[in-house]
């Protein structure tokens, strides 16, 4: 069988709704998207685990320390589990990793950015893994099976972790003055990468995930569900959206928000961000530092002298 029809039964069985194993034969060019973009998901696991990491000293309690470091360790286990899917398509761990720490592979635009304060932790936890929640949920529906199956696992984590940001929220904003204060300043900064978190307008016909099934939901219907869901609780919590534009129209069904900068926004991933080199170096040097162990894991047997 050629080549192209191979390529147009695999199309079928997607177009069908059928799930995609990794044993199974597929086209290069399905095989380059999936690997692409769950190592893209690994790494902003991995490094999403950074900006909250660094306040877990300054956490204003222990219990805050305690549920603080359980979620930094959750991203980066998610981070591994999803390093192991993207290796079944071809690509070994130590390379991503490898490929990741010296800049030449992408993670999420918000995870560029610096937490200040506070409350920059309670918006992570509230809006950001709500919006990670409403993308990866919708992606429970892709058509590459094993990526599916650690989705779930996932999901269900990032579930704790969003009610665990909302306990962050509502203690901030039924808090002091300045408590409040402190979480309307922190949302005023993270919005315009917030809005940037689902990428620019999807263009259906060139985006090669949604030709795939790897994604079932184009960046518009995935931002719709997220100011959807959070904005109304946002404005119940007396929180102003620093979107003046911002509003529903219930005669066309659609959310009217401001789009942020694309080119800071591309900027920002193609690794320019405020905190990249930062983190990055961060990154770099936990795997030098810690190479003894990976040493030693791989060889189980040898004698410890």
């Amino acid at each position: 069988m050629s080549y192209e029809r191979r390529t147009a039964d695999f199309r079928a069985r997607i177009a069908a709704g059928e799930k995609i194993e990794a044993t199974d034969w597929m086209p290069d060019e399905y095989r380059q998207a999936a690997l692409k973009f769950i190592e893209m998901h690994a790494n902003s696991e991995i490094m999403g685990a950074l900006p909250e990491r660094e306040w877990i000293p300054r956490a204003p309690s222990l219990r805050r320390k305690m549920s603080l470091t359980a979620k930094v360790q959750d991203e980066v286990g998610h981070g591994h589990m999803l390093y192991r899917v993207a290796e079944d398509l071809g690509k070994s761990r130590e390379a991503m990793i490898d490929d990741l720490i010296h800049g030449r592979t992408k993670f999420h635009n918000v995870f560029h950015y610096p937490t200040r304060t506070w409350g920059d932790v309670a918006v992570i936890g509230y809006l950001i893994d709500g919006a990670a929640l409403v993308t990866q949920r919708a992606l429970l529906d892709c058509s590459y099976a094993p990526y599916v199956r650690v989705l779930r696992r996932i999901c269900a984590e990032e579930s704790l972790h969003q009610r665990h940001g909302e306990d962050l929220v509502l203690e901030l904003c039924s808090g002091t003055a300045a408590q409040r204060a402190l979480f309307q300043e922190a949302v005023e900064r993270w919005w315009d990468p917030l809005m940037a978190f689902f990428g620019p307008p999807s263009q259906p016909d060139k985006d090669v995930l949604l030709h795939w099934g790897l994604k079932v939901k184009t960046n518009e219907q995935l931002r719709f569900e997220f100011l959807s869901t959070y904005v109304p609780k946002l404005w119940d919590l007396g929180i102003r959206v620093p979107d003046d534009d911002l509003g529903y129209d219930p005669e066309t069904g659609e959310w009217r928000w401001t789009e942020p900068d694309w080119d800071e926004f591309w900027q920002v991933v193609k690794g320019h961000g405020p905190m990249t080199e930062t983190r990055l170096a961060l990154r770099r040097w936990m795997q030098e530092t810690n190479g003894w162990v990976r040493e030693v894991m791989a060889e189980p047997t040898r004698a410890i002298a």
